[in-house]
């Protein structure tokens, strides 16, 4: 009497079964876990963007003067750090290929108009590494007193009441995950 065995029919049959679920198995957890590592990296991004965002509002929340003002380029006296004693000319632009938001940092010597920029201390910081600009926005938007956009550039820059900064990064769905803050400046000091 034969022991108690498979037959080949039954062992093909489990494996084809079993290579079927392990095939389902696998094909649903690969595009969950790659579904769930895309929307983490695009909520990383825009979150690092919501932070830029406030980061640059601060520093232009606390400007004494602007020194030039573009669609895409800001130079401006601020404290950078809120550990400065004095201002420092700060430059927010675009690199060369438009994807990365840039800041350079020159210091001060003193507050203007006596103080002269330290240009040997300047350093540059990158505030947004996959910087997407929306077609038909602009990065620097600025307002009048009665919140109209000025043309750019700037030629008043005491005209400037306030400023809107659009901050735009890439996301999966190949639409831009943006982000837009405007900052009054109401509080500028024009007795330097």
């Amino acid at each position: 009497m034969p022991g108690p065995g498979f037959t080949l029919v039954e062992l093909v049959i489990v494996m084809t079964l079993t290579l079927i679920m392990a095939t389902t198995f696998y094909t649903f957890f690969k595009s969950n876990l790659s579904g769930y590592i895309t929307l983490q990296s695009d909520a990383s991004n825009f979150t690092d963007a919501a932070t830029q965002a406030q980061r640059v509002s601060n520093v232009i929340r606390g400007l004494t003067g602007i020194i030039s003002a573009s669609d895409s380029d800001l130079q401006i006296y601020a404290y950078f750090f809120p550990s400065d004693t004095y201002v420092s000319q700060v430059h927010y632009y675009l690199n060369g290929s438009n994807t990365q938001l840039m800041a350079d940092v020159t210091p001060m010597t003193a507050n203007p108009p006596s103080g002269m920029p330290i240009t040997s201390e300047k350093k540059t910081y990158t505030i947004i590494n996959n910087f997407q600009q929306s077609s038909g926005v602009k990065l620097f938007v600025y307002l009048d007193a009665s919140n109209n956009a000025l043309a750019t550039p700037v030629a008043d820059t005491t005209a400037v009441k306030a400023i809107q900064i659009n901050l735009a990064v890439a996301s999966s769905g190949g639409k831009n995950q943006a982000i837009s803050t405007q900052v009054s400046l109401r509080n500028r000091k024009t007795n330097l």
